[in-house]
């Protein structure tokens, strides 16, 4: 059995709305749930469980800054630590310059079609901003 090799996608989306208003989206089990994801149920002991297409995928949120980021480090099905964990990452960003946000996604994942991650990425910001107004 070969490992499939991880890739980081990284990309900054510029969107139209405060920190305060962003944040929850990112960080809450109803916020990801309206736009991330199918559904999140967060158990006891604070993990997390995505579901996408009827499939369970736990993860752990192993850093945060209120209004600023957030980052969810994927876990095998037995929700436990992997050697090489998957993890998506947000950062609220703005330009100091221009007074624009942005929020910077760090995907790292399995996935090897880059396109397919872009196209993947594109969607969901396009569901955020429609959910936040921005």
């Amino acid at each position: 059995m070969t490992k499939a090799t991880k890739i980081k996608f990284v990309r900054e989306y510029p969107i139209n709305a405060s920190a305060k208003l962003l944040y929850p989206y990112l960080s809450t089990p109803g916020g990801l749930s309206q736009w991330f994801c199918d559904d999140v149920n967060v158990d006891s002991s604070k993990i997390y469980n995505f579901m996408w297409d009827g499939r369970n995928h736990y993860a752990e949120m192993t850093s945060y800054r209120t209004n600023r980021s957030v980052r969810f480090l994927f876990l095998n099905e037995k929700k436990m630590h992997t050697a090489d964990p998957a993890y998506v990452d947000f950062s609220i960003e703005s330009s100091e310059l221009t007074q624009e946000q942005f929020l910077k996604v760090m995907d790292y994942s399995n996935e090897e079609d880059l396109e397919e991650l872009e196209e993947l990425w594109d969607n969901l910001m396009q569901n955020l901003r429609e959910i936040v107004g921005g």
